[in-house]
């Protein structure tokens, strides 16, 4: 796979087609898991249905089957495999977590809904929901799913049950690709270069859209495999659910770009005859989001800013800390502005809510959760307290602890609380053994020699597994197969420890980390595979800036080291010019170009993206004259041979 693209992997929609995925060596859920998923029934208010009514309300059709395929006949996504064991009649697994199973549930209910006049979703074709707002001539499309296929069988289906209507406007509603990606299988750049359709989005949408999983995107796609266990069969001793969705699609996300941008909260629009207000909420949920309100139906679309589940203030495959206290005071100004109007309030996940009544409670404790997880957690952190300490005494109280959209199917308390810990206080725990401490390699070694040898720690481990004591199993053996990567016993007992947590887990993405784990100390790490979601619009998406930011991080120090030389970039098409500065083994780039570089280029910002896209080589370009290079060529080679290629499959839970 070109490096390139591979660092521009979108981290959460890397997922394997499961058809080809040999089944791991699954074991039963153990007493002690079963009991923990039994206390779950009495603890939690499953006799309240309010939220299988809503999850149902408005249904107009779905279609037999769910199985949508991209033009080669490749499956993009398919919901019949989670069909096959999940049903609302049934009850929850010894293997699953019931809350979770309750969102499995209600998560998996699919098809055409009317939200209100003129208001209408498809669920259950992606991670996310598609919305169709029926203007006087066609369709407003908010947030067109991740991929091309799904966004066009969506279209498709509704025009089927409700007459064919053309798509005039797309609305996305944040940066993450769920709610831009599949853009291109609805409209074309042609039409949104013509104004037939128009693309709206809050402001610095293309900025955070390209460029959020391009610096880390190697470390961060890798983990996302773990975060949706991509390499998981679709049975109850595996992936049963995604949190806010079944789970991801897989084909290639494109990337329209907006031809208007929302700069301000209370701007209006009118697109064919539907009037929008919007309300910008950047560093919420995503660093460029907004809320919508409809005067007209006294509807609020929420974005990704409240769904029915807790989110995430640091999202497991790796990301920036979200802001938990802006994300409450944004909350708090959509209930200050529209709250008392709102007649229904939807999403881009799960299903809606009626009525004020109802809604304003729920966005007080949608409020109140990210509120609450703030407060508290700098509370504890200000009485001396560490990440791992607070997430271990946080509670909620039982108006949220009770509260069904405020349960951690997605994000969780603990993880959030360490997250807020973390925006704060950063990696040190202010503990001084903590400040150099050893890696996990070199740590583990010293641990089996202190603890009496492997041999040892494996039998002293295992009665602590056979006394349900799974957390310290895995904290445990974790040093036994960083200390001996080739120990089957480690690493099957380990794989047994966190299949039973993932077992125990309420959170979709927690479940799925742990049962990641444990396919890959059974059956190895993986050496290909996965859905590359970088595609060509996302590339050329790319300013010179993120290129060359890229590139910086790419420099390995070692090969740069003691080097200095310049490098002019001339890209025609932009009519701007770069240089590229090689000094402390760092790579710099300015648009003060120096007067005598060691080498110049001059090309197009278009023939830069084929060469990224592998469609030609530097060499072939040189040859063709699209790229015209002067000066110590050997020298620009010199500098292509100091840029590393990322191993996207590196190891995790072994060294």
């Amino acid at each position: 796979m070109n490096r390139t693209k591979l660092a521009l992997l979108v981290a959460f929609s890397l997922v394997l087609p499961h058809s080809s995925i040999a089944a791991t060596q699954s074991k039963s859920a153990s007493q002690f898991t079963k009991e923990a998923n039994a206390a779950v029934l009495k603890a939690l208010p499953f006799s309240d249905r309010q939220d299988f009514e809503n999850a149902q309300r408005g249904f107009i059709a779905k279609p037999d089957t769910v199985t949508i395929k991209d033009a080669q006949g490749n499956v993009v996504w398919d919901l019949e495999q989670y069909k096959t064991f999940i049903s609302i009649d049934k009850d929850a697994p010894d293997t699953v977590n019931p809350s979770l199973w309750r969102n499995s549930q209600l998560v998996i209910q699919h098809g055409l809904f009317k939200v209100t006049e003129n208001i209408y979703q498809i669920r259950g074709f992606d991670l996310s929901n598609i919305t169709f707002i029926k203007g006087k001539t066609g369709w407003i499309v908010f947030d067109p799913l991740i991929s091309p296929e799904t966004a066009k069988a969506a279209l498709d289906f509704i025009n089927e049950q409700l007459g064919e209507r053309p798509v005039v406007a797309i609305i996305y509603s944040h940066s993450h690709i769920d709610h831009y990606g599949g853009a291109t299988g609805i409209a074309t750049a042609e039409q949104i270069a013509s104004g037939k359709v128009q693309i709206i989005s809050p402001e610095h949408f293309t900025e955070h859209a390209v460029s959020e999983n391009v610096i880390a995107g190697n470390a961060m796609g890798r983990r996302a495999v773990y975060m949706y266990g991509a390499m998981l069969p679709r049975n109850a001793k595996g992936g049963v659910n995604g949190g806010l969705g079944m789970t991801v699609s897989t084909g290639l996300a494109g990337l329209l770009l907006p031809s208007h941008e929302i700069t301000k909260t209370g701007e209006k629009l009118s697109i064919d005859g539907v009037n929008m207000e919007f309300q910008l909420t950047p560093g919420s949920e995503a660093p460029a989001e907004m809320n919508t309100w409809f005067p007209d139906m006294k509807a609020l679309w929420m974005a990704e800013n409240a769904t029915n589940t807790m989110h995430n203030i640091l999202t497991l495959r790796g990301a920036q800390v979200r802001d938990a206290l802006i994300w409450a005071s944004f909350l708090d100004e959509t209930i200050d502005t529209w709250g008392s109007q709102a007649e229904v309030k939807f999403q881009s996940h799960h299903w809606p809510v009626w009525d004020a009544e109802n809604i304003i409670p729920y966005f007080k404790k949608q409020r109140d959760i990210y509120k609450f997880t703030h407060d508290q957690s700098v509370r504890l952190m200000n009485q001396g307290y560490t990440g791992e300490e607070i997430s271990e005494m946080i509670t909620l109280p039982a108006e949220l602890e009770q509260n069904w959209p405020t349960r951690g199917y997605y994000g969780t308390l603990r993880h959030n609380s360490r997250a807020v810990y973390q925006k704060y206080m950063g990696w040190y725990n202010g503990n001084p053994s903590n400040l150099n401490n050893l890696p996990p390699e070199m740590v583990a070694k010293k641990y089996m020699e202190f603890m009496g040898g492997e041999a040892a720690v494996i039998k002293k481990a295992q009665v602590s597994f056979d006394k349900g004591e799974y957390r310290w199993v895995a904290e445990v053996m974790k040093h036994a197969v960083f200390a001996n990567p080739k120990s089957q016993p480690a690493k099957e007992l380990l794989a047994d420890a966190f299949e039973q947590l993932g077992y125990q887990a309420e959170s979709g993405p927690w479940r799925s980390v742990y049962l990641q784990g444990a396919y890959e100390l059974r059956n190895g790490v993986p050496t290909a595979g996965g859905t590359q979601t970088a595609t060509p619009d996302t590339i050329r998406a790319m300013t010179p800036d993120m290129l060359f930011d890229f590139l910086a991080v790419r420099l390995d120090s070692e090969k740069a080291a003691g080097k200095v030389f310049d490098i002019n970039i001339d890209f025609t098409d932009l009519k701007s010019k770069y240089t590229l500065t090689v000094e402390n083994a760092v790579l710099h780039h300015s648009k003060n170009q120096v007067k005598k570089p060691d080498v110049a280029l001059v090309m197009s910002m278009k023939t830069m993206n084929s060469i990224q896209l592998k469609e030609l080589t530097f060499d072939e370009a040189i040859k063709n004259g699209s790229v015209k290079i002067s000066g110590d060529k050997k020298q620009f080679k010199e500098f292509l041979g100091m840029l590393d290629d990322f191993n996207f499959w590196f190891n995790v839970v072994t060294p």
